[in-house]
C-alpha cells in the first residue's frame, strides 16, 4: 500500500475545497472514504493509490427522507444495512431492500454506504491483480480477461477493451426504480438519472461514470411508486450467501385489466453496467402477461449478448432469471404498493 495523507472533514464545502487543493496531475490522487469496503481493499492491492484520503463520515448525509412529490431521498452516507431495513423503503421499494439484503454480509452492509455502492468497482480478477494487463486499471495495456478466466464476466455491453461486470446488487434495483443521483462539485450541484450515470467501457473502460474530479455524491432520490405497482429483486448465484450474481433481475411492474401498463426491468451479473432492459420493457408493455410473452421479452434484450469463452451459460441463465422474476411479480410474489 502506498503511503497517504488522511484528512477528516465536517462540511461538504470543506471536503470539496480540500479535494481541489490536493488534486494532482494524475487521476486518483484524492479519494473520499466512508465505509471503505471497496476502497481499502483496492488500496491494499495497489490498484487504488491515492496520495490523499478524505474521511467524509461526519458530513450530514445519513438521512432517509420523503420528498414533496411522494418519493424518497437517501443520503449518500446511509449505511446499506439501515437502508435495507428501513420501513419506508421496505414498503414502497421492496426491490431495493431485497437487493441490499442479497449482497455481501451483515457486517459489510453495516459499513458500506449508498454513495460507495454506486462507485463499487468490478471484481474482475485481472483488474484486482496488478500482475495482469487491464485496460480499466492501466489504459491501453490490454484485457487479460478476454480469452482468460471470464466465467463471472459480462455478456452485455462489453467491448474489445473490457468485459468486466458491475458487481453491485443495489445499483440494479436503483436502475429499475429510475433513481436520480445527486452530485456536488466546485461548479455547484447537479442531478443525473442513474441510467446515464454509468459509462459502458467502449474504448475508455477506465472511465466508469460521469463523476467529475473532486465531485461528491450527496444523495439518491427515487420517484413515488405507482399505486398497485409490484417490485422485486431476484439473484442467481453459485451459493446462497456472500456471493456475487451470475445473473439477477430487478422488476417494477403494474398490471390492470389483464394488461401490463407499466414495467421497468434491470439486469445484474451480466452487464458491464447495471443493465436497463429497454427492449424487454417495450416487448412487455400493453401485453397480457404469459410465459410466452416473458420469454419473448427476455430474448429481446439477450439478442445483444456476446458471451466469452467461459460464460455462454449466462445467456440461458439470464433468460430464466428474467422469466421467473416477471412470473413471480405478476403472480403476486413481489410486494404491492398502495393496495
Amino acid at each position: 500500500m502506498r503511503a497517504f495523507t488522511f484528512k477528516q472533514v465536517a462540511r461538504q464545502e470543506e471536503a470539496l475545497l480540500l479535494s481541489d487543493a490536493h488534486a494532482g496531475a494524475s487521476p486518483g490522487e484524492v479519494r473520499f472514504i466512508a465505509g471503505g469496503t471497496t476502497l481499502v481493499d483496492l488500496m491494499k492491492l495497489n490498484v487504488e493509490r491515492p496520495s490523499v484520503v478524505i474521511d467524509i463520515n461526519r458530513l450530514p448525509l445519513d438521512k432517509i427522507e420523503t420528498t414533496p412529490d411522494g418519493g424518497v431521498r437517501i443520503g449518500a452516507l446511509v449505511r446499506n444495512g439501515d437502508c435495507a431495513h428501513h420501513p419506508l423503503l421496505q414498503s414502497r421499494y421492496p426491490a431495493l431492500s431485497q437487493a441490499l439484503l442479497s449482497g455481501a454480509s451483515a457486517q459489510l452492509r453495516n459499513m458500506a454506504t449508498t454513495g460507495g455502492n454506486l462507485l463499487q468497482r468490478t471484481r474482475c480478477t485481472y483488474f484486482r491483480d496488478t500482475v495482469w494487463t487491464c485496460n480499466k486499471r492501466v489504459p491501453g495495456s490490454g484485457c487479460s480477461a478476454i480469452g482468460g478466466a471470464n466465467r463471472m464476466l459480462a455478456i452485455l455491453g462489453a467491448s474489445e477493451h473490457c468485459i468486466a461486470t458491475n458487481p453491485s446488487d443495489m445499483n440494479v434495483a436503483l436502475t429499475a426504480l429510475e433513481a436520480t443521483v445527486h452530485l456536488q462539485g466546485k461548479e455547484g450541484e447537479r442531478s443525473v438519472a442513474i441510467d446515464e450515470f454509468f459509462h459502458r467501457p467502449g474504448t475508455t473502460p477506465h472511465i466508469e461514470n460521469v463523476l467529475r474530479p473532486g465531485e461528491l455524491i450527496t444523495a439518491v432520490s427515487l420517484p413515488a411508486p405507482a399505486p398497485g405497482s409490484r417490485s422485486l429483486y431476484l439473484k442467481l448465484r453459485d451459493r446462497a450467501t456472500y456471493e456475487f450474481a451470475l445473473a439477477s433481475a430487478a422488476v417494477v411492474l403494474t398490471a390492470a385489466s389483464g394488461r401490463i401498463t407499466h414495467v421497468r426491468l434491470a439486469l445484474g451479473g451480466v452487464g458491464t453496467v447495471p443493465w436497463r432492459a429497454h427492449e424487454a420493457e417495450a416487448a412487455l408493455l400493453g401485453k397480457g402477461p404469459s410465459p410466452e410473452i416473458f420469454r419473448r421479452a427476455a430474448e429481446a434484450v439477450l439478442q445483444h449478448a456476446r458471451p466469452q469463452s467461459e460464460n455462454g451459460f449466462k445467456v440461458e441463465l439470464a433468460r430464466r432469471c428474467i422469466t421467473h422474476a416477471l412470473t413471480t411479480a405478476v403472480a403476486g410474489g413481489g410486494e404491492q404498493y398502495g393496495s
